[in-house]
């Protein structure tokens, strides 16, 4: 189980958006990758096709998840995951808190 998943909405904690928080869209486990929501957004020279006109398009760039914090859901500050047993599943939940997070 990952402890940043697609759907959390999670807090940059470095780089040029450091503060800004976001939703994961992608996460790219082989290369501790996540693309977020609005987050690294870099400027691309796109070729037109037959779907899309050319020009220069912006788009979301993987961060690394080193950068990344789940947001707490009782405050939206940055917190550190853990995971417990309740019942018969395996929850994750914020440490700050103590409160499981959605997903």
């Amino acid at each position: 189980m990952q402890k940043i998943r697609k759907g959390d909405k999670v807090v940059i904690l470095a780089g040029k958006d450091k503060g800004r928080t976001g939703e994961v869209i992608q996460v790219k486990p082989k290369e501790d990758r996540a693309v977020v929501r609005g987050i690294n957004m870099v400027k691309r020279h796109q070729r037109q096709s037959q779907t899309q006109e050319a020009g220069i398009i912006s788009k979301e760039a993987p961060i690394h998840l080193s950068n990344l914090a789940v947001a707490d859901p009782k405050d939206g500050k940055p917190t550190r995951v853990g995971f417990r047993i309740e019942g018969d599943k395996k929850v994750r939940f914020a440490k700050r808190s103590g409160e499981v997070i959605n997903g």
